[in-house]
């Protein structure tokens, strides 16, 4: 059974950082890909970022530069970096596998509150 466990959110001001983390209860993390997303009141949730099980990445526009995703297989953990943040960051977190698919999934853990202050 998928069971995604997401953490690191918080308050933080415009211009701080925060780094997430997600552990990821499955086997079969090493062979994913992984993405983490966020979801804002009233809108969408959108992709952030995303990562092969070969480390190659990929990035909305508004935070390349920005924030950084990895992962550690060994673990089974996917991470995000995220510097100078801005309050259109603030959303829910959530990290989830990637794929062409990911609008249709239908898990996803409790997720990580973001909030940037001005």
């Amino acid at each position: 059974q998928v069971q995604l466990v997401e953490s690191g959110g918080g308050l933080v001001q415009t211009g701080g950082s925060l780094r997430l983390s997600c552990a990821a209860s499955t086997s079969i993390f090493s062979i994913a890909a992984m993405g983490w997303y966020r979801q804002a009141p009233g809108k969408q949730r959108e992709l952030v970022a995303s990562i092969t099980t070969g480390g190659r990445t990929n990035y909305l526009d508004s935070v390349k530069d920005r924030f950084t995703i990895s992962r550690d297989n060994a673990k089974n953990t996917v991470s995000l970096q995220m510097n100078n943040l801005k309050p259109e960051d603030t959303a829910v977190y959530y990290c989830n596998y990637f794929g062409n698919s990911w609008r249709t999934y239908t898990y996803w853990g409790q997720g990580t509150q973001v909030t940037v202050s001005i």
